[in-house]
C-alpha cells in the first residue's frame, strides 16, 4: 500500500512539474514574441538597415550560447529577451523590404503572420491533446535543419533563387516538426527547462514566419 501511495504521489508530482514547465514556457514565449514584435516595429519606424548575414548569425549564435549557459540562472531570462529582441531587430528590415517591394506587401505579411499563428496553435494543440510521443523526430530534425541551413548559406553566397525557395519550403516543414517535437518533449518530461523550451519554440516560429513570407512573396509574383 505504501509503495502504491508513493507511486501515485510521484506521478502527481511529475504531472505538476510538467504542467509548470508548459505554463512557464507559453507565458515566457508570449512575452518574448511581444518584445520581439516591439523591437521589429522600432526597426521599421527607424528604417534601420538589415545588419547582414554575418552579424545576424554571430548575434544569434552568440546570444543562444549565452542563454544556454545561463539557462538555470535568473540571468537566463535576461539573455532570452536579448536574443529575441535582437532577432526582432533583424526582422524589421525584412518586413519593410516586403512592404516597399510588393504592391500587396502588407497583405503578404499579414498572411504569413496568420499562417504562422494557425500552424503553431494547431500543431501545439495537437501535441497537447493527443499526448503522442514525438521524440523519434529528434534525430531527423537535427540533420534536416543542418542540411537546410547549409543549403541556405549556399543559396545566399551563390545567389541561387531556386535553392533559396526550396530551403524556405524545407524550413516550413522542419519548423512545423520542431513545434510538434518540442511541445511533446515538454509534455513527456524530456524538456524540463522552460527557458530552453521557449527559445526552441521562438526560433521555430521566427523561421516559420520568414519562410512563409518568402514563399508567399514568390507566389505573389508582383515585385
Amino acid at each position: 500500500m505504501a509503495v502504491y501511495q508513493r507511486s501515485v504521489a510521484s506521478t502527481a508530482q511529475s504531472v505538476l512539474a510538467t504542467n509548470k514547465v508548459l505554463r512557464n514556457t507559453f507565458v515566457l514565449l508570449s512575452m518574448t514574441l511581444l518584445f520581439s514584435a516591439t523591437t521589429a516595429g522600432i526597426a521599421m519606424v527607424l528604417n534601420m538597415p538589415h545588419p547582414g548575414l554575418l552579424i545576424t548569425l554571430g548575434g544569434y549564435f552568440g546570444l543562444l550560447f549565452i542563454t544556454s549557459a545561463l539557462r538555470n540562472s535568473p540571468w537566463g531570462l535576461v539573455s532570452v529577451f536579448a536574443l529575441t529582441g535582437f532577432m526582432g531587430l533583424t526582422l524589421g528590415p525584412i518586413i519593410n523590404a516586403y512592404l516597399i517591394s510588393f504592391a500587396n506587401g502588407a497583405q503578404l505579411v499579414m498572411l504569413a503572420l496568420g499562417g504562422t499563428g494557425l500552424i503553431f496553435v494547431g500543431l501545439a494543440g495537437y501535441a497537447m491533446t493527443s499526448q503522442k510521443d514525438f521524440s523519434f523526430m529528434g534525430g531527423f530534425l537535427m540533420v534536416g535543419i543542418l542540411v537546410a541551413f547549409l543549403a541556405g548559406l549556399g543559396a545566399y553566397f551563390f545567389s541561387i533563387p531556386g535553392l533559396a525557395l526550396a530551403v524556405s519550403a524545407m524550413f516550413v516543414l522542419l519548423m512545423s516538426g520542431l513545434i510538434l517535437y518540442q511541445t511533446g518533449e515538454i509534455i513527456h518530461g524530456g524538456e524540463t527547462n522552460y527557458i530552453m523550451a521557449t527559445v526552441t519554440l521562438y526560433v521555430a516560429i521566427f523561421n516559420l514566419f520568414t519562410s512563409l513570407l518568402q514563399l508567399l512573396g514568390f507566389m505573389s509574383g508582383d515585385e
